[in-house]
């Protein structure tokens, strides 16, 4: 571990030297790329020169304990001091261990989330309305900026689906494990005999891709125009505003009509599609090279059952980690970060545990 330290350490310095080098500062490409490692490495560096410190700490107390003439209070004080240099490695140890773990090229990337109502009707559509405000005031919370991109609302103020991008440091690091399908328990408004329904809404977290990372030949692409459609009233436009773009070679239809502007529906349109094919690429390859084993959160299948939310007991359950909330009100207005922090712990210990067999 510590010689894969050291190498860290010395790209480190390596990244710091070049990028003071004009021909760096005027490279745009280069130079985003060394700050994206420059700002990955630093927690590693960061938390080695804690490690180093402790070191000479406890190897000072150790050489001076060797005098056996030491006074016995300043004696104290040193064996004080060896100790708690051992209790601060042995800490730092094991926080290096998860730093040192590998990192998903994918964590700091803003996303793109996709709600969709699954089985019952417009329970469905309801609570994907309600998925949908969580995210935005979990964004609300960390600061980042919610950008709606298509909404196929129903009658009743739900949505049939909703996709929307979320900007920000590390979002997908945090909302990955929101993949998937999330079952609720509740008692409609139109329930007479007051039963307890089940409905369900599958929630896909893509991260965004850059232009860069896959090319789209212009042919490939079918772009329509259209009016946006919705509930009525005064959202609808009256002009062919609306983009809708089916990439041909694999049949992936996307549409925007959240803006006014088409160049701008059509830019957001494209940002999907990038998305959605970069997520393709990475499935297709993770399909061809990783065996059938699951972590303990779960691989993010979209056909898995992730959460559900009891609205009858206040209850939230996330059946991966098997973690039980009873404060619905709260996960529902944006504060999920037990829930994630209990899914990011699990996944750390599991590849804690692969990487030490």
């Amino acid at each position: 571990m510590f010689e894969k330290l050291e190498e860290v350490y010395e790209r480190y310095l390596q990244i710091n030297r070049e990028l003071t080098l004009p021909d760096v500062f005027s490279d745009n490409v280069r130079y985003r790329g060394l700050m994206r490692e420059n700002k990955a490495l630093m927690p590693i560096v960061t938390k080695f020169e804690e490690y180093k410190k402790a070191r000479a700490t406890l190897d000072e107390s150790e050489e001076l304990l060797e005098d056996a003439e030491l006074e016995r209070e300043f004696r104290i004080m040193v064996e004080e001091e060896l100790e708690g240099a051992k209790e601060a490695i042995a800490r730092i140890t094991e926080e290096l261990k998860l730093l040192l773990l590998p990192r998903d090229e994918r964590d700091d990337k803003n996303v793109i989330v996709e709600i969709r109502g699954g089985a019952g009707g417009d329970e469905a559509a309801l609570f994907a309305g309600s998925l949908h405000r969580m995210y935005s005031m979990y964004a609300d919370t960390h600061r980042w900026r919610v950008e709606l991109l298509y909404a196929n609302e129903t009658e009743l103020g739900g949505y049939k689906e909703i996709s929307f991008s979320i900007d920000g440091d590390g979002a997908f690091s945090r909302l990955k494990y929101e993949s998937g399908v999330h079952r609720v328990q509740r008692v409609p408004e139109t329930e007479t005999q007051g039963r307890i329904h089940t409905s369900t809404v599958t929630v896909a977290v893509l991260p965004e891709a850059e232009e860069v990372e896959i090319d789209i030949n212009p042919k490939d692409l079918q772009v329509d125009t259209f009016r946006s459609g919705g509930a009525g009233g005064q959202h609808v436009n009256k002009t062919e505003s609306a983009i809708r773009i089916t990439h041909l070679p694999t049949g992936l239809v996307v549409e925007c009509q959240d803006e006014r502007s088409q160049f701008k529906n059509k830019d957001r349109a494209m940002k999907v599609l990038r998305s959605r094919l970069l997520e393709r690429e990475r499935e297709k390859y993770e399909a061809e090279i990783a065996s059938e084993r699951k972590s303990q959160v779960g691989t993010g299948d979209r056909s898995e059952r992730i959460r559900t939310y009891n609205y009858p007991q206040s209850r939230v359950t996330d059946h991966r980690i098997g973690l039980t909330l009873y404060r619905l009100d709260a996960v529902l207005n944006g504060d999920l970060d037990e829930i994630i922090d209990g899914l990011t712990t699990a996944e750390r210990a599991e590849k804690l545990k692969e990487s030490a067999v």
